[in-house]
């Protein structure tokens, strides 16, 4: 009998402390802001009770971006998916705090989700900022941004929606580049590395990393 396929994993489940905040956001805030996995396909106005543009984000951290690019664009939907539980229930406590409706998130492997639970040709923008760069040589197929990702995230754009993918890891940028000009459904905004766009605030992680002499690589494209 053969083995089932596993497929490679872009993240590791660390044993990060959850605080005690971060365990009340989640408890009090999931039924709310959250969205259970499951395998069926997902109506995102249904979800989000209008009609608007939607707006991906995969991998959103302790959600600093995400809940200040929401409230600076309360005329977009926002769709989080993030693995890490203190990630999720510090975005939740943000996006409560702020009374803010158009934020959800979903605690799952966004491969997954893609695949199962998103229609082709949904959103219209999609951001990836800082994906673990796993840095060691070995371990660079556990990159998220990888073809066959591409692809299939691609799809799931509409037409003329956008791409825009950060990095502050140089090689790990020139992979990004390569990969997405190699993907027939996305065209660059830009000749190479696109400037920062306007939406995507500067983290403290980043103002950090640029005080240390850390560049930033923004690679911006559209799906055709």
């Amino acid at each position: 009998m053969n083995a089932p396929h596993r497929s490679i994993r872009s993240y590791v489940l660390r044993q990060g402390r959850v605080t005690p905040a971060q365990q009340r956001a989640c408890e009090a805030f999931l039924p709310q802001f959250g969205i259970p996995y499951r395998d069926a396909p997902l109506d995102l106005d249904q979800t989000f009770g209008r009609s608007a543009p939607k707006i991906l984000e995969i991998g959103f951290g302790m959600g600093e971006t995400t809940a200040n690019i929401a409230a600076r664009h309360p005329e977009n939907d926002y769709l989080g998916i993030e693995v890490h539980t203190p990630g999720v229930g510090s975005l939740l406590k943000r996006i409560a705090e702020a009374g803010a409706a158009n934020v959800r998130v979903i605690q799952h492997d966004a491969v997954e989700v893609l695949r199962v639970m998103i229609a082709p040709a949904s959103f219209d923008g999609v951001h990836v900022y800082f994906p673990d760069p796993w840095p060691k040589k070995r371990h660079h197929k556990r990159r998220l941004i990888q073809a066959p990702f591409v692809a299939l995230l691609s799809s799931r754009m509409k037409p003329g929606a956008y791409l825009h993918i950060a990095t502050d890891w140089e090689d790990y940028a020139q992979q990004i580049l390569e990969v997405l000009s190699g993907e027939p459904e996305l065209v660059n905004t830009a000749t190479g590395f696109a400037p920062r766009p306007e939406w995507r605030p500067k983290t403290k992680f980043e103002a950090r990393g640029l005080k240390l002499g850390h560049l930033v690589w923004d690679i911006l494209f559209r799906r055709r």
